[in-house]
């Protein structure tokens, strides 16, 4: 399981498009593909794989199941859903149609705006989640026209203003469905959250917590108490679900709070080091180089 999704893994939109054999994105760090016609061969895509970006999708007429982490989505004449960074995907039948339209963005695209910390509250974006979201026709229309304005700013010539609209739209975007998604679920509970949920919200509320300097990085032994679960258990389940390991997740967490800091504060290399829980500075800048390929410095000089 793990090398197989290890080699199914999209570092880049680039690639994605290469396998689906479409001209290469107008931007590397986000892309929209319009497949109303449904002439483009999503069928290439391996079955399962994770994508390294975020992913929403709109099918206009899908009927079926679709994987989802350990869960299927429920389709019924079309839906919308909702894919994190590292989250897997697939495993599906193979699909009669595939007509709509796919928004596909870095999280290194949201850095330096509020969306970069906002997203990771729209619980849409969950394991824990796995129904589609049913649009009515006046839902539909709304979805699509702020699919389609994302097209035509991507279309455009690239300036100094196509981020902030194309962020905007993408919070329009996600605003509009976090609407519609409470309407869908005013009558029944959502499914509860499982085990890699748990997870993922124990990073975030550690790593979002004041106390963070004095406890020091979180630890595999630290989540698996937190989880109830044995430290093994807990790397084998979450390496199943995404092909990446307890500390891996811990890593991903860790570095996505790194570049945060870098790109929306003014303190200084040290100081994010030990508001992460690092005791040396120099761990940190080595553990970023690692997992990013540069420097933090050079990293947040990419921001001026």
């Amino acid at each position: 399981m793990k090398d197989e999704i290890s080699n199914h893994r999209f570092d880049s939109l680039s690639r994605l498009h290469k396998v689906l054999d479409i001209p290469a994105p107008m931007h590397p760090l986000v892309s929209l593909i319009n497949n109303a016609t449904g002439n483009i061969p999503l069928e290439r895509l391996p079955n399962p794989h994770i994508l390294n970006f975020y992913k929403i999708s709109y099918k206009t007429n899908f009927q079926g199941k679709f994987k989802y982490g350990q869960h299927y989505y429920d389709f019924d004449e079309g839906g919308m859903f909702f894919v994190s960074p590292n989250q897997i995907t697939g495993g599906h039948a193979p699909l009669s149609d595939q007509c709509g339209y796919t928004l596909l963005f870095h999280p290194d695209f949201l850095l330096g705006y509020e969306l970069a910390r906002k997203i990771k509250v729209f619980g849409f974006f969950s394991y824990s989640i796995h129904e589609a979201l049913h649009l009515s026709e006046k839902e539909k229309t709304i979805i699509i026209s702020v699919f389609q304005s994302i097209e035509e700013e991507l279309k455009d010539r690239i300036d100094n203003f196509s981020q902030d609209v194309v962020i905007s739209q993408i919070e329009l975007l996600l605003n509009h469905s976090n609407r519609f998604y409470s309407r869908q679920f005013i009558t029944r509970k959502a499914v509860s959250s499982d085990l890699l949920q748990r997870t993922e919200e124990i990073l975030q509320a550690y790593f979002q917590s004041p106390d963070s300097p004095k406890q020091g990085l979180p630890t595999v032994q630290f989540l698996s108490e937190q989880l109830n679960v044995s430290t093994s258990y807990l790397s084998d389940m979450l390496r199943s679900l995404t092909g990446q390991n307890a500390q891996q997740h811990i890593h991903n967490h860790l570095i996505e709070k790194a570049k945060e800091r870098l790109s929306t504060s003014q303190a200084s290399i040290s100081e994010i080091a030990y508001e992460l829980g690092f005791e040396h500075p120099q761990s940190f800048s080595k553990l970023f180089k690692l997992k990013t390929s540069v420097s933090p410095l050079d990293f947040r000089r990419s921001f001026n």
